[in-house]
């Protein structure tokens, strides 16, 4: 059963989201598997400590014995009795361009993954199911690589300087009119990095004396950047409308705390696809609740600039809304795009006080120019500026890759959490010792794919994330498909039981979150 919202006419088209409950024995299991495994962890370490067993973790040494830990014990017992059993199914070192197909070179442990080593193989045609190459610009030919590589001959590879000294090119402010452009604001400035984008911009925006409101989900620049400013955090639910109003009406009734005061600014974080969970955010809603509260909304949109949208602009081209009504938009060229770095969008006067106050404007050095020219040829095709509809149909081949994989991995029987038409797919493994067994299952079938779990997500929803791509054609997406199916019926990973509960009714964990009334 799909939640479908129309919600009194802010949705112009059927948003359909849905997670599936977990189901009881499942759930049962794999506490009982963490359990087993914290157990011959604490067994293990007891060995380690009488010599029985060789201890190849990092240590206080001898004389530093009684210092304060320079190690903390639970994140090293984790790391060295649980995260050590799955190691190799992470770090894997490719050697090609991350495109729909991959090469990676072979390694192997004999030491139960303390250590690696290279046999000098390499793994070719491997279908790349992992990286978020969304419209598949992630490549070694065409016409981004020779923009590029012409840019590279003329300008070299760094500038050695920042933008407000000596570091700034014709191309970073070429960059930033077609930014401005495609987005559909007045203004816009990039930055080098897509993390720092978040987590410097957000303390020159807040500070003391204001309140982010933050989605419960969000990503750590967001996290970091909220924590930086100085500004008072407060959690709503995950996309839960009734939850961020709540906040937001104690907020204007009780101010501050102590001294009553109004808040100086109410600042909404969300994201505009969530990359663990594959759902997008209800962005009609939250800019309703924006406007009737009088708040100002900072839209992250890494992960649906590009991959969401009939012209492939994201999140508010997906709801057909006005960019206007979002007040700070923020993305990243290092998904969609193939690039790296990252952008803020929206009035002049915010893009201007940036310019001045941002940390990442002032101390980070400029983005190198092959960078920028891969962006701004990447762009110019999804805009159609090239004079092809190149960008245009990759758009609509993406929404097609994204929608026949979740259906087809749906009526195998796999536990499919987000949107229909979110191309981040997380299929649900939930046992520790299943996120191994998966991704080398899968690697053995020339596939792979990222296997995700505790810490990165709650400890009984452990998972497999698939980002599909425009690059992916329909063979390689029904050989994947196939795969998958085998493994999962190797694995007994067909756990769907077709219940699935709206987004608004997910268990909520009342241990890390504080409950609201409603």
């Amino acid at each position: 059963i799909n939640h479908i919202v129309h919600n009194g006419g802010l949705y112009k088209r059927p948003f359909n989201e849905a997670f599936e409950e977990t189901p009881m024995l499942v759930a049962v299991l794999t506490y009982v598997g963490y359990g087993v495994l914290t157990l011959f962890g604490y067994l293990r370490d007891f060995m380690r400590q009488w010599k029985i067993e060789k201890c190849q973790n990092a240590t206080e040494r001898d004389e530093q014995k009684d210092f304060v830990p320079l190690y903390q014990d639970f994140e090293n017992f984790y790391n060295r009795n649980l995260y050590m059993r799955i190691r190799d199914s992470w770090n894997r070192p490719i050697c090609s361009v991350p495109g729909a197909k991959v090469d990676m070179m072979e390694r192997v442990s004999h030491d139960y993954n303390w250590t690696f080593t290279y046999t000098g193989r390499v793994i070719k045609g491997i279908i790349n199911m992992g990286s978020y190459n969304y419209l598949g610009f992630a490549q070694k030919e065409g016409t981004c690589q020779e923009a590029a590589a012409k840019v590279l001959s003329q300008y070299g590879a760094g500038v050695c300087s920042t933008r407000q000294e000596m570091g700034n090119l014709d191309k970073h402010e070429e960059l930033e009119k077609l930014v401005a452009r495609f987005l559909g604001v007045e203004s816009a400035m990039t930055y080098g990095m897509g993390f720092a984008t978040n987590s410097m911009n957000i303390p020159a925006l807040v500070g003391k004396g204001c309140l982010i409101l933050s989605d419960e989900l969000n990503h750590a620049s967001l996290v970091l950047g909220a924590r930086l400013s100085g500004a008072t955090i407060r959690i709503f639910k995950h996309n839960n409308m009734q939850s961020l109003e709540k906040l937001l009406k104690d907020a204007i009734v009780h101010g501050q705390p102590r001294t009553r005061r109004p808040w100086k600014k109410i600042l909404i974080l969300v994201e505009g696809i969530y990359s663990m969970e594959g759902s997008i955010v209800r962005l009609p809603e939250v800019v309703a609740l924006k406007k009737k509260y009088k708040s100002y909304l900072y839209l992250d949109e890494a992960h649906s600039i590009g991959a969401l949208g009939p012209s492939g602009r994201g999140v508010v081209d997906y709801f057909g809304l006005n960019p206007e009504d979002v007040d700070v938009m923020m993305g990243t060229f290092t998904k969609s795009f193939g690039a790296a770095g990252g952008y803020i969008g929206g009035k002049k006067e915010l893009i201007d006080y940036l310019r001045t106050y941002s940390h990442s404007a002032v101390y980070a050095t400029s983005m190198s120019p092959p960078v920028v020219e891969q962006i701004i040829t990447s762009m110019k095709c999804i805009m159609g500026e090239d004079g092809t509809t190149v960008g245009k149909a990759r758009v609509q081949q993406l929404a097609e890759n994204t929608r026949y994989f979740r259906r087809r991995l749906k009526e195998m029987g796999f536990i499919i959490y987000g949107n229909e038409d979110s191309p981040v797919v997380p299929l649900m493994l939930y046992m520790p010792a299943k996120i191994g067994a998966f991704g080398r299952e899968m690697l053995k079938r020339n596939i792979g794919v990222v296997v995700v779990g505790f810490p990165a997500t709650p400890i009984i929803e452990s998972r497999a994330r698939f980002c599909l791509s425009a690059a992916h054609t329909k063979e390689m997406l029904d050989t994947a498909l196939k795969e998958i199916n085998e493994v999962g019926d190797l694995l007994q990973l067909k756990y769907s039981r077709h219940r699935l509960v709206p987004l608004l009714d997910r268990p909520f964990d009342e241990t890390t979150y504080e409950e609201t009334e409603d």
